[in-house]
């Protein structure tokens, strides 16, 4: 028997992980020969340190953080979609418009890029600037930022993705909206390398994007619904009826995960409208194609067989 081959992914500990854990817990890596390493970030500044240093070989999260890097002078390539964000913009009970806004303190993961620009453009087509009307305050992940507005009511608001946008809301905190409903379809999570490592590690990026897609349909199948929320109990300590909630939101249309993982280009080029809006234009993210390589993805669904595997 062939030996596995050992990659490590980066992605945040919330419900977005679910494709990876099912993965693993399901065996869809390994069927493939990989043995997958997930590592659960506190913050996207780690995972582009450790992509660039190769202590991280795949990154799924924000596509806007592989921009940054690009914007930064690295050479990284999008080889995968995900899903469009699932976020809400969460406030605390006392808010009950972004004018209400003004003069508070939001918190966010990094400031310069992916859901911290969103937030800047939805609050600036509602009259507020940066660093003006409103200030950030960096804490990291979803998780810390729901902990953060829990444990201080001065913390006006953040935008939060599942399970942690369910739990706020259950908590009496309101939402002002999905941000794709404030801005329309975004590319916000997805797969992105170093474009060396993918042209060495051919074979093995395309067998781990057949394997998350293959753990993705597993996830999304209704005769599994019991088993993904049991595994979101588990994995992020969640209540059954926060879990039933999320995994509602993740399997809602237009919403939640996007079938098959597909990228969305249309909602890339919104990412790169908004980073343009809020960070300026750069010369390096003119073109998609020269950043954007769909053909790994392309050869992995070629060997996905359409029937859905089930649990061992």
């Amino acid at each position: 028997m062939a030996e596995s081959v050992q990659i490590v992914v980066s992605t945040f500990p919330n419900a977005k992980a679910l494709p990876l854990w099912i993965g693993q817990q399901q065996g869809f890596f390994s069927a493939r020969g990989l043995d997958v390493v997930i590592d659960e970030t506190d913050s996207s500044k780690l995972q582009r340190e450790g992509l660039e240093r190769a202590t991280i070989h795949i990154v799924q999260a924000a596509v806007d953080n592989a921009l940054s890097m690009i914007v930064a002078g690295l050479d990284v390539v999008i080889v995968m979609g995900g899903e469009g964000g699932m976020n809400d913009f969460i406030v605390q009970a006392d808010i009950r418009s972004f004018r209400d806004l003004r003069s508070r303190v939001l918190v966010v993961d990094s400031p310069d890029t992916a859901y911290a620009l969103l937030a800047r453009k939805v609050l600036s087509q509602h009259g507020l600037t940066y660093n003006v009307d409103y200030t950030f305050k960096s804490v990291g992940n979803a998780g810390r930022r729901l902990k953060a507005m829990i444990n201080d009511p001065m913390i006006a608001g953040a935008v939060l993705n599942p399970p942690f946008s369910a739990e706020a809301q259950i908590r009496g905190m309101r939402s002002l909206g999905r941000l794709v409903d404030h801005l329309g379809p975004y590319q916000a999570g997805g797969a992105f390398v170093m474009r060396a490592w993918a042209c060495v590690n051919r074979q093995t990026l395309e067998s781990y994007l057949a394997s998350y897609v293959e753990s993705l349909r597993w996830l999304v199948d209704e005769s599994n619904s019991t088993m993904v929320e049991e595994m979101l109990c588990q994995r992020l300590n969640l209540s059954a009826e926060i879990a039933a909630a999320t995994r509602l939101e993740l399997n809602e249309p237009a919403f939640g995960f996007a079938t098959d993982a597909k990228l969305d280009l249309v909602g890339l080029t919104n990412v790169l409208m908004t980073r343009g809006e809020t960070e300026g234009e750069d010369a390096r993210l003119q073109n998609l194609n020269t950043f954007v390589d769909q053909s790994y993805y392309d050869n992995a669904m070629a060997g996905i067989s359409p029937e859905i595997r089930k649990a061992r």
